[in-house]
């Protein structure tokens, strides 16, 4: 029996191991692969071979313990897990404190006076950063003659289909089923590219207080009115992201911004042939805090990182949001991630930001609830420095990982207990390295890594 069950561990050991090594391979994460394909040569001589001639005692006590272990594994148990955040007396955030429109405003000097009377400590910190070379500069650490007007060409598109995020619904209004409708929406977001659709009643704290990316709005109150948000989850590529922080990681951001507009202009538009007002909010565009209502509509969970941390695909996303009068049901928040959990132990953001802006400490409180946030300015400069909007935070972090079955396991494995995730956090470490060094070029080819 004892043989049988040997046999049993070390194949499915061996099976597992190896399957992660072709997996590794595969995702070009050699180191992995090798370590996982000496892990499961070591499985196959350690149950094959050692714990046999051991003697049958210790033989039994190895398979009752890795039998115990597999147990254990299975329960849930987080204590001292974080309590749900308390966000009914958020106060929302103004669009003009943005490190965006922070150095959007230094080409316009009668707004510049206004912002810095009303945020006089941020006017010398500001004044560095317009210092710097603008996205698409020779001078940038990244910047690649031909590859640099692409990811300007994009959002010089984007800019162009503003107009497209809104507009007069049909003067009918049609009769619908919310619970199909809400249905058939997350069908067409998953259609047109999307991997995630979530459903929420906007609150205040879900809007910007003032506009401010761009100065012929800047100050402004945004519509406040809209009932229902609509949150619309693209995923990144993996293999773009890891090669942060050069120009790979701008222009995959770039190229799925496009393609949330896309969707979020199509969404809306859609919406407003059934008579009712939409709204898309997308890249340079927005009225509203993309990350809230991600987070709260139970599409995944914050991360250490200050970004949104989507439930398969970690912080390897791109957002838009539709918002509408059209009332639908909410999705259910999925209440078993506790990526939260693993993102106060891990840290490995924190110890790889280039630029230090990724606090280690726990979540501080502001605007009146608790939640992660970084140092923008120290960020936003990093980015300026080196003409990419880095993504290092992205690609060290263990959640990205493609969509594969051995990730989804070990997403599973994760989300079990706090005891999981320290193996987990070990493993991923092992296999993929704590620290990242940073390239000093980009890749041969930025658009086929």
């Amino acid at each position: 029996m004892l043989d049988i069950l040997n046999g049993l561990i070390g194949g499915g050991s061996a099976l597992f191991f190896g399957a992660l090594a072709v997996t590794s391979y595969a995702e070009k994460e050699i180191r992995a692969a090798k370590i996982s394909l000496a892990f499961a040569c070591i499985a196959l001589l350690l149950w094959l071979s050692v714990i046999p001639a051991a003697g049958a005692w210790a033989n039994g006590l190895a398979v009752l313990g890795l039998a115990a272990a597999g147990l254990i594994s299975l329960i849930p148990f987080f204590p001292g897990a974080p309590a749900p955040r308390q966000v009914a007396a958020a106060a929302q955030y103004d669009e003009r404190d943005t490190m965006f429109a922070r150095n959007n405003i230094q080409h316009y000097p009668e707004l510049m006076d206004a912002y810095y009377e009303m945020r006089p400590e941020n006017l010398s910190t500001d004044r560095q950063i317009h210092k710097k070379p603008e996205f698409g500069d020779p001078r940038q650490v990244f910047h690649d003659d031909y590859a640099a007007p692409l990811y300007d060409a994009a959002f010089g598109y984007l800019a162009r289909t503003i107009p497209l995020s809104d507009g007069e619904p049909f003067p009918e209004k049609k009769e619908i089923d919310p619970e199909r409708f809400a249905g058939g929406l997350s069908d067409m977001i998953r259609f047109y590219g999307g991997c995630g659709t979530g459903i929420i009643p906007m609150a205040a704290h879900h809007y910007y207080s003032h506009k401010g990316r761009h100065a012929e709005n800047w100050g402004k109150v945004p519509d406040q009115s809209y009932p229902t948000a609509i949150v619309i989850v693209v995923p990144m590529r993996t293999e773009m992201i890891k090669q942060g922080p050069t120009s790979c990681v701008i222009q995959e951001s770039s190229q799925k911004y496009v393609e949330a507009a896309k969707i979020s202009n199509i969404i809306a538009g859609y919406i407003r042939q059934f008579g009712y007002r939409a709204r898309a909010h997308n890249d340079a565009n927005y009225d509203t805090l993309c990350v809230p209502l991600a987070v709260e509509s139970g599409l995944g969970e914050l991360g250490r990182m200050g970004i949104f941390m989507h439930k398969t695909h970690g912080p390897c996303v791109r957002l838009a949001v539709v918002t509408t009068d059209l009332e639908l049901p909410a999705t259910a928040p999925d209440r078993d991630l506790h990526m939260e959990s693993f993102c106060r132990i891990c840290k490995k953001c924190a110890d790889n930001c280039p630029s230090g802006s990724i606090t280690r400490r726990e979540e501080q409180n502001s605007r009146g609830f608790r939640h992660w946030s970084i140092d923008q300015a120290q960020c936003f400069s990093y980015w300026k420095t080196i003409g990419s909007d880095c993504g290092m935070c992205i690609s060290v972090c263990p959640y990205t990982k493609p969509d594969t079955f051995i990730h989804k396991l070990v997403r599973f494995y994760i989300s079990r207990n706090i005891l999981n995730q320290h193996v987990a956090l070990l493993m991923d470490d092992l296999l993929y390295g704590r620290k990242k060094a940073l390239p000093k070029t980009n890749p041969d080819s930025i658009f086929r890594t």
